[in-house]
């Protein structure tokens, strides 16, 4: 993720959205946010990594799915706040 969304990057060329640090992941794109800390149901970023939007907008572009596991993970993480831990 971070080799697209860091500056320089096309990821965050095209969206503002810088994954190489908890700020960048915070502040989130010029589209809005993508993590509403304890609600990963409505954060932005669970919605492009499930793929449930149009397949340009799916992430990672051009890979397959992150696995069942990593994506539980970062749901995890933003049901527990979205903590800089």
């Amino acid at each position: 993720c971070v080799s697209c969304h860091q500056p320089g990057g096309d990821g965050f060329e095209k969206s503002g959205l810088d994954l190489t640090s908890y700020e960048g992941v915070m502040k989130g794109t010029k589209h809005g946010v993508m993590v509403i800390p304890r609600d990963p149901d409505s954060s932005n970023l669970v919605w492009l990594l499930d793929w449930r939007g149009s397949p340009e907008v799916r992430m990672p572009h051009g890979k397959k799915k992150l696995s069942t596991c990593d994506r539980n993970a970062i749901r995890a993480w933003i049901r527990e706040g979205a903590k800089n831990n």
